[in-house]
C-alpha cells in the first residue's frame, strides 16, 4: 500500500467509528463483559477521541509529512507490547508503525483484547491490502524493532529482553495539575474529567495537584463531587471504600467529597479513588521541582506555563493529538529512522524536520 492508501483506509476507520454501528457497540458491550474498569461510556470515549485527533485524512497528511516515509512496505516487522490500562491505550503505537510502512506484531493485554482486533479486521474489510500489515499474537517473534509499555518492574524485564534491538521502552508516568486558586468552575469541571476519566487509570490522568498555601478547597471539592456517579461502578466503590478505611484507621487528615479522597502527599501517583495535593510557594520554586520530576511526569495540567515540561490546558489530558508522544519520544522518528536498518538505537529519537519537538 502507498502511504496515500493506508491514510485513507484509516481516514475510513475514522468514518467508521463515528458512525456508532450497531457492531461496534456490540464489541464495546463485550469488552466491558470482560473488564469492568472499561465501560461502555469511557470505550466510547476513547474512540472518539481517536477518531477525532487521529484519523482525519487532512491530520495524518499534516502529520506524516514531518517524517520520511516512503509509499510502499518496508518489510520490517516492529512488535508491540501493549498495556491495558484504558481502552485502546496502545492505538498511537499500532498507527504509527503502519504509518510508517512497517508490519506490526502485537502482544494484546488481556484487559482489552477485542476492540483492536476489530478496528483492525475493519481495516482489512475497508482495503484487503492492509492485512498483511497486522498480526495479533500470543509471543513477539522474527521481529526487526520492539515498541513495550509497562510499570517500572516490567521494564526491566523488557531492557532484558530486547535490549539488543531497536527500540521504545515506556516505564510509570502520570498527570499532576497546578492551580493558581483563580480558576473557574468551568476549568475546575475540565480538570475533573483530567483526574476522573477511565476512573484515572491512565498515564495521562492526573493524580496529584499542586496549590498554593492559602488555597480554599471549597470550590474544588463542590465541584469535583459532579463526579460522583462513578461510585456506581463496584470496582471504583471497592476502591473507595478500602481507601477511605485505611486513612481513618491511620488517622490520616482527607478531604472527602463523595466522589474522591484528597490527602496532602509528597508522591505523585495516588491509588484509584483518591487524590494527592501539595503546596508550592512560587512558580519558580515548583518549576524547579517538576523539572527534577520530569522522567516521572507524562504532562503537567495547567494555565500557567511551565518551560521544556508538556503542559495542557484544563480537560485536554486525555485528547492527545497525532505528535502527542507519550514519555515525549517521538515514535514516528524512531519508526522512520535508521535504527531500523540496524544501527543503534538513539537514547532520544529525533525528527527528520526543522520543527520544535511537540509537547505531550
Amino acid at each position: 500500500m502507498t502511504l496515500s492508501e493506508r491514510i485513507e483506509v484509516l481516514g475510513k476507520l475514522g468514518d467508521y467509528i463515528a458512525a456508532d454501528g450497531d457492531y461496534l457497540r456490540a464489541v464495546m458491550t463485550r469488552t466491558e463483559f470482560n473488564n469492568k474498569w472499561f465501560t461502555q461510556d469511557f470505550q466510547r470515549q476513547a474512540l472518539t477521541a481517536i477518531a477525532e485527533n487521529f484519523l482525519t485524512r487532512d491530520k495524518l497528511k499534516t502529520w506524516t509529512a514531518d517524517y520520511p516515509i516512503a509509499d510502499g512496505h518496508t518489510g520490517r516487522k516492529v512488535g508491540l507490547i501493549l498495556a491495558g490500562n484504558i481502552p485502546l491505550v496502545g492505538f498511537h503505537d499500532v498507527l504509527c508503525v503502519f504509518a510508517a510502512g512497517h508490519r506490526v506484531q502485537i502482544k494484546l493485554s488481556d484487559k482489552d483484547k477485542y476492540l483492536l482486533p476489530h478496528l483492525l479486521d475493519k481495516l482489512s474489510e475497508f482495503n484487503p491490502a492492509a492485512a498483511q500489515y497486522f498480526e495479533i499474537t500470543e509471543k513477539l517473534s522474527g521481529f526487526d524493532a520492539v515498541i513495550a509499555t509497562g510499570s517500572n518492574n516490567s521494564a526491566r524485564y523488557f531492557e532484558a529482553y530486547f535490549g539488543k534491538y531497536p527500540h521504545i521502552i515506556r516505564k510509570n508516568r502520570t498527570g499532576v495539575a497546578v492551580l493558581t486558586g483563580k480558576e473557574t468552575e468551568e476549568e475546575l469541571r475540565a480538570l475533573g474529567h483530567d483526574i476522573f476519566r477511565y476512573f484515572g487509570l491512565g498515564c495521562r490522568n492526573v493524580s496529584k495537584i499542586y496549590v498554593p498555601q492559602d488555597y480554599d478547597f471549597q470550590m474544588l471539592a463542590e465541584t469535583l463531587h459532579e463526579f460522583n456517579f462513578l461510585i456506581h461502578n463496584t470496582k471504583y466503590k471497592n476502591n473507595y471504600d478500602y481507601n477511605i478505611a485505611l486513612y481513618q484507621l491511620n488517622k490520616v487528615p482527607l478531604i472527602n467529597n463523595g466522589a474522591v479522597i484528597m490527602t496532602e502527599n509528597s508522591a505523585l501517583i495516588s491509588r484509584i479513588a483518591t487524590l494527592h495535593y501539595e503546596f508550592y510557594q512560587d512558580k519558580k520554586t515548583l518549576q524547579k521541582k517538576l523539572q527534577s520530576l520530569k522522567k516521572e511526569l507524562q504532562l503537567v495540567v495547567s494555565n500557567l506555563e511551565f518551560s521544556n515540561l508538556p503542559v495542557k490546558k484544563f480537560g485536554k489530558a486525555q485528547s492527545p493529538g497525532l505528535h502527542d508522544y507519550a514519555d515525549g519520544i517521538d515514535t514516528m522518528a524512531f519508526l522512520t529512522s535508521d535504527s531500523l536498518a540496524g544501527q543503534q538505537t538513539p537514547t532520544t529519537p529525533t525528527r527528520r524536520t526543522n520543527h520544535t519537538p511537540p509537547r505531550r
